[in-house]
């Protein structure tokens, strides 16, 4: 992760380095040149400013009176005639005028000035000249000199200035990037951390995320990961739990009446009594490990589900013509109410597995002498089929746990009542595979209903 966060650091560092190096070049360039251009046209204007001062007063003393005034600036003036003899000049600028001043014969002069010499990197001096026009006769010039070291200084303080602003720019651009590729790799190392921590079975992690961006559904996703393998493993200790426990029973049952059935001096009648009781024990092993087999596939999503139109009432007709016996032992009335003209797409073979399972639960439960009834109300997308019966019901908090494998509501019926504890987990599960939903409505004392929904066929 560290060596993530560096090549994130390095990457953005790099980008950024490359985006100030050319900001910074493209300014500075722009801002020497700007200033120097801006000297320049401070040179030339005092030139001008200058001429102007000759050409109202063009005699011997305005010309020494302007040769004093730039005695103490930091510029040179030379004033020249027409045919640039040198008519008064600064001390010590002379040497470099007589040099200059021959390179502008032949050239023409504008009104407003021009400039002379601009290399200021290789010059002593840069210089301006402009015209002193009388009467629409030039009776001189103006040469303006300055020394290019206070140009070059200028530049210098000014690189110098962009230096450190640019140390000081990488160095606090350094210090962001570290903090934000902290910022971003701190959460990628936690779910590292977590991804771990689940690899070594350890479902309890925790992954704190803020806000809803990428990381933060990767982190969520994580934690969904983590409480669903928790959840996961819960229910495989409870399923392990629970299969030992039901398994435990009938085979003590075997093993202790097959002890029994061993004794030499039992009766046939005895004998055959016992041999049938394990036979009966044997029996409801296979069924709960047949229902077991059934439950994985159902769940593995390894079976299929083969739908066609189907006349509910007809099916629900041959189905209560079926299973009507079974009830009538029990001095039970089972009875349908469907409209004829109601059908579903459903797999015949799946569904009647879901109504003897639904049904079964009735037939053990239900007060005798009452009645079960399958009831069929169809909807505007869904149909819906109720079955109903009326006998000891469900406890409110038990009603949302009975679709749940091995679970009973009254653990002490579990023998006598004869089931598994799947055929409702069961149920669910097909019915869910149709595309539909089932849930429970019970009160103790009064019965309880099971509702299914199917789509519309």
């Amino acid at each position: 992760m560290r060596k993530l966060s560096w090549k994130l650091g390095m990457l953005f560092f790099a980008f950024v380095l490359a985006v100030e190096l050319v900001l910074f070049v493209s300014l500075y360039a722009t801002l020497v040149h700007a200033r120097i251009e801006e000297e320049f046209a401070q040179l030339l204007a005092r030139g001008n400013s200058h001429r102007n001062v000759l050409e109202k007063n063009y005699d011997h003393t305005t010309v020494e009176h302007v040769v004093m005034m730039e005695s103490e600036a930091e510029t040179d003036v030379v004033i020249t005639d027409a045919r640039r003899h040198i008519v008064s000049a600064s001390s010590g600028i002379v040497p470099f005028a007589r040099q200059l001043i021959p390179l502008t014969y032949g050239r023409s002069i504008p009104r407003e000035g021009m400039m002379v010499e601009t290399d200021w990197k290789r010059a002593s001096h840069i210089a301006t000249v402009s015209p002193i026009q009388i009467g629409g006769e030039t009776r001189g010039y103006v040469y303006m000199f300055q020394d290019t070291r206070s140009i070059r200084t200028m530049v210098y303080k000014l690189k110098h200035h962009f230096v450190v602003v640019g140390v000081l720019s990488v160095a606090i651009t350094m210090m962001t990037i570290a903090f934000f590729s902290r910022a971003i790799t701190m959460p990628l190392l936690r779910m590292k951390r977590a991804t771990e921590a689940l690899s070594r079975g350890d479902f309890s992690v925790r992954v704190e995320v803020k806000g809803d961006d990428e990381l933060a559904r990767l982190g969520k996703a994580i934690q969904t990961l983590a409480n669903d393998l928790a959840y996961l493993k819960q229910e495989r200790s409870e399923f392990l739990a629970s299969i030992s426990h039901e398994l435990r029973t009938p085979l003590t049952y075997v093993k202790g009446y097959a002890d029994i059935a061993r004794r030499p001096h039992l009766s046939e009648k005895e004998r055959a009594n016992y041999v049938a009781i394990i036979y009966e024990e044997a029996e409801k092993i296979e069924k709960m490990v047949k229902d077991l087999f059934e439950l994985a596939k159902l769940e593995r999503h390894s079976f299929q589900i083969e739908t066609q139109p189907t006349n509910l009432c007809s099916f629900f007709a041959k189905l209560c013509e079926k299973l009507r016996p079974a009830f009538q032992e029990k001095s039970l009335s089972l009875v349908c109410q469907c409209p004829s003209s109601v059908t579903a797409a459903i797999d015949q073979e799946r569904f009647e597995q879901v109504m003897i399972n639904v049904l079964d639960n009735a037939r053990k439960y239900a007060f005798p002498g009452t009645t079960v009834e399958i009831a069929v109300h169809p909807q505007k997308r869904e149909i819906v089929v109720a079955v109903s019966d009326q006998g000891v019901g469900i406890p409110p908090e038990d009603v949302p746990r009975i679709f749940e494998r091995f679970y009973r509501v009254d653990k002490s019926r579990s023998r006598t009542s004869g089931g598994t504890g799947l055929g409702l987990a069961i149920a669910k599960e097909i019915v869910e595979a149709h595309g539909g939903t089932i849930a429970a409505r019970s009160e103790q004392g009064k019965g309880t209903t099971i509702l299914m929904t199917l789509p519309e066929g």
